[in-house]
């Protein structure tokens, strides 16, 4: 492949239109040379427009920005695949971590000046940083949690319940509680204060990819490798929302600002949003040639960006226009029948066809997206299905249980 790389773009929606018009742009610099690259995208907007970074199985870092002829710059320093990255909350600092049981502060700038953080003794799976920016929080393969001062760039301390391997760990909106996730098939809260676990949430049919809270800090949501997504309550300790929308396992899910929405990225090659106050499906894209493994909303919520493992050496990146809450509120609308009326548009410009044929075209359009949202009832209602005849059967068991014993 060359140096040129793909990114969907989509202006505004109109509060009149139920479906975004997206637009293909190129990013002008050097690719990834990892065919199957696990990435972590971060998105924020600066007096400048938009940067993105992306981190690959090839070692290095790059930070795009994204204007109208797109610009990347390669970081060098890390010894072996670059697991993750995130932006500091000010844009000023980028973070990363890697496989060679390394953590790197990064100046985003021409240079890549980078400071590097050393104490986990495996492969570090994931980086955050605290909202205030002050802190980063890593998790290890070494079966460790560890929080480092951003201004000192030393270690404080580290976290140790976990019996497997970490995959990721976040802090909360104020930065007194931190979620984990682990191998183990546990997720824990964890106190910064006394440094210790104050609750734990198992889920025997897999473990956790991904964890993050909401903007509140009340709830958290996992991302399965059980294909489910689910929402806990952490004041109460239960289980808020079971979701079961993909058909492989989900790698990462991010909460819209105003925290009614949630996006999730999964093997499928899927991305969903899901309307948390409804507590449904509304919306599917499949823009991704293979796994889709992060995703991410940007600071104000308008826009979102993802990374997969696509066949095609590169990084498929993707940044949507995210249509505002009255619009994804009432609309269930694919991607695949965006691509369709934008096709039909430009045809039109380019060629002249009859104004009948186009509206024929557009007609089927719509009539698609009325397929997608009986299709997303539908999946819904299977769920709900499914946990219902789940639950019976554990009552049955029960049940048959209390009777041997009495026996």
């Amino acid at each position: 492949m060359g140096g040129s790389k793909d990114v969907l773009l989509a202006p505004r929606m109109n509060s009149g239109l139920g479906r975004p018009r997206l637009e293909r742009g190129g990013f002008d610099g050097p690719p990834h040379r990892a065919g199957s690259c696990r990435c972590r995208g971060a998105l924020l907007r600066l007096a400048h427009g938009l940067r993105a970074a992306t981190s690959s199985l090839d070692s290095f870092l790059m930070v795009w920005k994204l204007k109208t002829q797109c610009r990347a710059y390669k970081f060098v320093g890390h010894a072996e695949a670059v697991t993750s990255v995130q932006f500091s909350p000010d844009g000023q600092l980028l973070a990363s971590a890697s496989q060679d049981r390394t953590v790197r502060l990064w100046i985003p700038c021409i240079h890549g000046e980078s400071s590097v953080l050393k104490g986990h003794t495996a492969s570090v799976r994931s980086v955050s940083f605290s909202h205030d920016g002050h802190f980063l929080v890593s998790a290890s393969n070494d079966k460790s949690i560890k929080i480092w001062s951003v201004r000192h760039q030393r270690l404080l301390f580290s976290l140790f319940q976990h019996t497997h391997w970490v995959r990721c760990a976040k802090f909360s909106p104020d930065g007194r509680l931190i979620a984990s996730c682990s191998e183990d098939k546990s997720v824990k809260i964890w106190d910064t204060r006394n440094k210790t676990c104050i609750d734990s949430f198992l889920d025997y049919g897999g473990f956790a990819n991904f964890v993050d809270f909401n903007p509140s800090g009340t709830c958290i949501a996992s991302a399965g490798s059980n294909h489910t997504v689910k929402l806990w309550d952490i004041r109460m300790n239960k289980l808020l929302q079971h979701y079961k929308v993909h058909r492989a396992g989900v790698n990462c899910v991010s909460f819209h600002p105003s925290g009614n929405y949630l996006i999730t990225a999964s093997t499928d090659g899927t991305l969903k949003i899901l309307d948390l106050l409804e507590g449904r499906l509304i919306y599917t894209l499949h823009g991704h040639k293979g796994p889709v493994l992060s995703v991410t909303f940007s600071k104000g919520g308008e826009k979102f960006a993802s990374g997969g493992a696509d066949t095609q050496d590169d990084v498929s990146s993707e940044d949507l226009q995210y249509p505002p809450a009255s619009d994804l509120a009432t609309s269930s609308k694919r991607k695949s029948a965006n691509e369709t009326e934008s096709a039909v548009h430009n045809v039109d410009k380019q060629t002249g066809i009859s104004s009948s044929l186009g509206n024929a075209l557009e007609h089927i359009v719509e009539q698609l997206d009325v397929l997608t949202l009986t299709i997303s009832i539908l999946e819904q209602r299977l769920t709900l299905t499914e946990d219902k005849l789940k639950e019976c059967l554990e009552n049955q068991q029960k049940m048959l249980l209390q009777g041997r014993q009495e026996e």
